[in-house]
């Protein structure tokens, strides 16, 4: 009895037993470590051990940690990963497909001078709904857009038509009709160019102008210029030509072209040398009046004296490519 009630004055300690990778699952109470009377008790034995890892080192190549093949999504500014999209296309505006389909009904009419009734009709609504719809209302307040060059791409005016007309014989052709406009000096240059297979050359007229309302301006010619003709060292001659209804075999010709390529070539360059012919132009009818009744970047259309029309491209527009 003695023996058991000194084991009653014996105090109890508890031992809890944890993990670092869950929760105290139990405790035990153990005997003080000095007594007699129990064997003695490691405290290893009622802990577990801890867990080893070993960090080893792997070369990726300067590879990131997702490896080569994982496309990398940039992420948005909220931290959320997104993928970028591709813009939507523009749709072209209303003022866009009437340009292009005027400019489309153009085609085969040798800038007006082969246009039919019918096509003369459909081109003069298309201008009409233009010019309703102009964004530049006062053409001379905004003369910065009316510098640079312009190229004719059709007309109705009939004083063009004969000069047009030439182009139709053999050999001969009207290359462009262009308009160049200074609005620092207020100048204008007209400049018909003509190309053969000999040459080409160009005649110019040079005029200023003065502003006399929003939409008119006032145009007086100084001088007409006669380009110096500008002969090509190679000459090519067509395989026949049309004339008058009938088809022309220009191959007889071609050994007596090659025959002079030679002296061509000599001429070509003195000729070429010489500068152009200048005419003053003092006649008072030398004058005309233009009015501007649309103007963008790259599209005008004019009206001249007897109710004519002219609409023209700036150089460089998308608007000129076929």
């Amino acid at each position: 009895m003695a023996s058991i009630s000194s084991l009653n004055q014996i105090h109890c300690k508890t031992l809890q037993i944890t993990s670092q990778f869950s929760k105290p699952t139990s405790k035990i109470s153990t005997l003080p470590l000095t007594s007699t009377n129990f064997p003695s008790i490691s405290v290893k034995e009622f802990t577990n051990p801890k867990p080893k890892f070993t960090a080893q080192a792997k070369n990726f190549d300067n590879e990131d940690e997702w490896g080569p093949e994982v496309e990398q999504i940039k992420p948005s500014v909220g931290g959320v990963a997104v993928a970028e999209e591709e813009p939507p296309k523009k749709e072209p505006t209303e003022i866009e497909l009437l340009k292009k389909q005027l400019v489309d009904s153009f085609y085969g009419t040798n800038r007006g001078l082969c246009a039919s009734s019918e096509t003369r009709a459909e081109i003069v609504e298309l201008i009409t709904k233009l010019e309703s719809m102009n964004p530049t209302p006062a053409p001379t307040e905004a003369l910065p857009l009316l510098n640079g060059k312009w190229i004719l791409t059709y007309t109705s005016f009939s004083g063009l038509f004969p000069l047009l007309s030439r182009g139709t014989l053999p050999l001969v052709r009207v290359e462009e009709i262009s308009q160049t406009i200074d609005s620092e000096t207020f100048a204008v240059q007209n400049c018909v160019v003509f190309a053969g297979p000999l040459a080409t050359t160009s005649i110019t007229t040079n005029a200023k102008f003065e502003v006399r309302s929003p939409k008119r301006v006032q145009i007086k010619v100084d001088e007409g210029i006669i380009g110096t003709p500008q002969l090509t060292d190679s000459i090519e001659l067509p395989e026949n030509v049309e004339f008058l209804g009938q088809k022309i075999d220009l191959s007889p010709f071609k050994g007596l072209i090659n025959s002079v390529q030679d002296t061509a070539s000599s001429v070509a360059k003195s000729i070429s040398s010489q500068p152009p012919i200048k005419i003053p132009i003092s006649n008072s009818n030398a004058q005309s009046w233009l009015l501007t009744t649309y103007l963008d970047d790259e599209l005008r259309i004019s009206r001249g004296d007897g109710g004519s029309v002219f609409v023209l491209i700036k150089e460089g527009s998308p608007l000129l490519k076929p």
